[in-house]
């Protein structure tokens, strides 16, 4: 369930890319720091956006520098790190590993297997620090886990426990803040939840494995039901956003918000709207 958290690039100001990409570049170099080059791998657009939101809400101090990578030989890039980029990376790791242990226990994935393996012990490290906040995760995927397992129907349990482990991770400080970044990040997390059943429901299907939509894919008028509901998440996602007083970034977040997150479900909508008039000429 990674990857949907993106920009629209052809949306977005240049200087609002490059802030953009000094806080991804300073979580790849958090997660090498952290958890060496295995935990380097596990690097996602979804852990930025959370970086710059609690960034731009609690506005802490951010060190400024640049760095040389693999990706980057030649020329520095800006890297921005702070006390959110170092706790995000701990999240990144932690639900990187459950997804890997995810994706054996329903499919005996090898890839997921091995990486598992890899990141097992850097896990139990971002556990012991953050132990009250990975109880309440594991208890929402355990949830989730036995829901999937009993091939449940009904979507907005299923998704409510995605939507509680992003509202545990929006949730960074008990503060006043606190009650509307987990309203935020409970829409959110069901937002991403569902595109990524979308996205996966015809590869799901013909593999066996468990997606909410399976029994819905075919009937006409699918896709407009599902937007429907990625409108009402996403809508209730930007209405708690709203009422946080952030001033850093909003550009940025805004167009991940209200453009961004659906640049997926665009390209998924669009492919699966020509295959079937191909199959109606």
């Amino acid at each position: 369930m990674f990857g949907y958290v993106v920009m629209n690039k052809p949306e977005i100001k240049f200087k609002d890319f490059d802030m953009y990409r000094s806080f991804y570049c300073g979580l790849c170099r958090e997660l090498k720091e952290r958890y060496g080059l295995s935990g380097q791998i596990t690097l996602t657009y979804d852990m930025t956006f959370v970086i710059l939101l609690l960034s731009g809400l609690y506005e802490p101090p951010t060190k400024k520098g640049t760095t040389r990578c693999i990706v980057h030989p030649v020329r520095r890039q800006p890297v921005r790190k702070n006390a959110i980029t170092e706790y995000a990376a701990d999240m990144n790791i932690f639900l990187t590993y459950y997804k890997c242990k995810d994706d054996w226990n329903d499919e005996r994935s090898i890839p997921g297997l091995v990486f598992g393996k890899l990141l097992e012990n850097k896990e139990k490290k971002s556990e012991k620090l953050w132990s009250k906040k990975v109880q309440t995760i594991v208890s929402c995927l355990d949830e989730l886990s036995e829901l999937e397992k009993e091939n449940a129907t009904d979507i907005d349990r299923v998704s409510g426990c995605f939507g509680r482990i992003m509202a545990e991770i929006f949730a960074y400080r008990e503060d006043v803040w606190e009650p509307t970044l987990r309203r935020m990040g409970f829409y959110f997390g069901k937002f991403i939840y569902l595109l990524d059943a979308y996205d996966d429901v015809e590869e799901d299907v013909k593999k066996g494995n468990y997606n909410p939509f399976s029994k819905d894919y075919i009937i006409k008028g699918f896709d407009d039901r599902v937007k429907s509901m990625l409108m009402m998440m996403m809508a209730e996602t930007c209405r708690e956003f709203e009422k946080l007083p952030i001033i850093k970034y909003t550009d940025i977040l805004r167009n991940i918000l209200y453009s961004g997150v659906w640049c997926r479900f665009e390209t998924v909508s669009g492919k699966r709207k020509k295959e079937q008039e191909k199959e109606h000429v």
